[in-house]
């Protein structure tokens, strides 16, 4: 199968453009008489002009061969997916070996160590945007698999039957939602039947992938755009079936007032991920203590709050994730914080006292967020960021003292 060659003047990518250590780690493996690519969301985000959040390297070299030319820099890592993580500096570049295997058994992929060339690799790729290789020795994007052309469509297309990708690696159907979220993309029809046979298949996936893949997307900046879409495609029903349910009351809509500020700041700045996790749990959070409590003429104190917090985690996130436990305790303290802040009971006049919680600015971080919803908690904001700040100025910081 020869490959469509796609050079500089189609493709227009300037070597400027990518990242000097991904150049430098290609050129390293091609000088030791390997073949060496760039691979992958790397090369479909240089082709859509954005930058990329990482890159990717597939190459020749098995992993052994990698380990030794780049020694104390490079760590070999998992059993299931044997790679290589070359550091550099405070950056990863993963690179991986041509991987063979059959692209047409519907079995789920347990283990994927099978050595191969660099189109039998491309060929166990997702999607065809994903599936370009960009050489920058002589600036050249190959395309084995009609993911150029898809690119310039806006094409979503999974590379062989959509009904079998999906059974061999069901989270690439969660990866399909995210690149519609990402990009707008259109999806070849053939995937959307596939994705609504298969829906049940991503129960049998990792956990720990999945939610990797939830968390990237909170990171993304079309973070509602892909809660939609896992809404509206039935995943969440399966996945959070007590979330999905939440978002289909008026409160829900909370939820997504929340996820559309978040896509605007991370645009500029990138936010923790205990604090967009908060997003989703809050909304839904002040929706159970209100009818636990306040309904029933009762205040909860900070202790009860916490204590509620901490089963609202479980009972969202039920049965599928496991939250791990230092960033549930990071969840629970941001949004228990919130009625430290802004009590259901006022206390007028009193000035605040800041708590020795060492995430307490994660709390005015989300108080902020909150104000975007509700602007009247602006002034709340300023008076706790202000303590928080100043801990050391007294309670009446503009009396005049007369010295005598």
């Amino acid at each position: 199968m020869n490959p469509k060659v796609y050079l500089l003047d189609d493709h227009q990518i300037p070597l400027t453009a990518v990242d000097p250590d991904a150049l430098r780690v290609v050129q390293n493996l091609q000088k030791a008489g390997h073949v060496a690519y760039i691979v992958g969301g790397g090369v479909r985000d240089l082709l859509l002009q954005q930058r990329p959040k990482d890159y990717d390297i597939s190459t020749s070299a098995k992993p052994e061969e990698i380990k030794e030319l780049f020694r104390s820099q490079c760590l070999l890592i998992g059993r299931r997916f044997r790679l290589a993580h070359i550091r550099c500096g405070r950056k990863i570049l993963e690179v991986s070996t041509f991987r063979s295997g059959d692209p047409e058994s519907d079995q789920l992929i347990v283990r994927d160590n099978e050595w191969g060339s660099p189109e039998q690799d491309v060929l166990r790729r997702d999607f065809t945007i994903n599936g370009l290789f960009y050489d920058p020795s002589n600036q050249t994007v190959i395309d084995y698999v009609g993911g150029y052309p898809d690119l310039q469509k806006k094409y979503l297309r999974t590379i062989g039957q959509p009904f079998l990708r999906f059974k061999q690696d069901p989270v690439r159907m969660i990866r399909l939602i995210k690149f519609q979220a990402r990009f707008g993309f259109e999806v070849d029809p053939d995937a959307k039947v596939a994705l609504a046979e298969c829906r049940l298949e991503i129960m049998k996936s990792s956990q720990a992938r999945i939610f990797e893949e939830l968390l990237r997307m909170l990171e993304s900046g079309a973070a509602a755009s892909f809660m939609k879409l896992m809404s509206e495609t039935g995943f969440l029903e399966h996945l959070m079936p007590a979330f999905s349910e939440f978002l289909e009351t008026p409160e829900g809509g909370d939820v997504f007032s929340y996820l559309q500020e978040v896509d605007t700041r991370t645009k500029k700045v990138s936010l923790d991920r205990g604090l967009l996790l908060s997003c989703l749990v809050f909304p839904f959070l002040q929706k159970w203590l209100q009818t636990r409590y306040i309904d029933r003429g009762r205040v909860p104190h900070l202790g009860e709050i916490q204590n509620e917090t901490h089963d609202v985690i479980s009972t969202l996130f039920h049965p599928f994730f496991l939250i791990p436990r230092k960033l549930r305790m990071k969840i629970t303290s941001i949004l228990s914080s919130q009625f430290r802040m802004t009590p259901y009971e006022k206390r007028a006049g009193k000035r605040p006292r800041i708590p020795r919680d060492p995430e307490f600015h994660l709390s005015l971080e989300f108080l902020d967020l909150r104000t975007c919803l509700e602007p009247a908690y602006k002034d709340i904001w300023e008076i706790w960021q202000d303590a928080y700040l100043h801990p050391a100025r007294k309670r009446h910081p503009h009396r005049k003292h007369h010295h005598a």
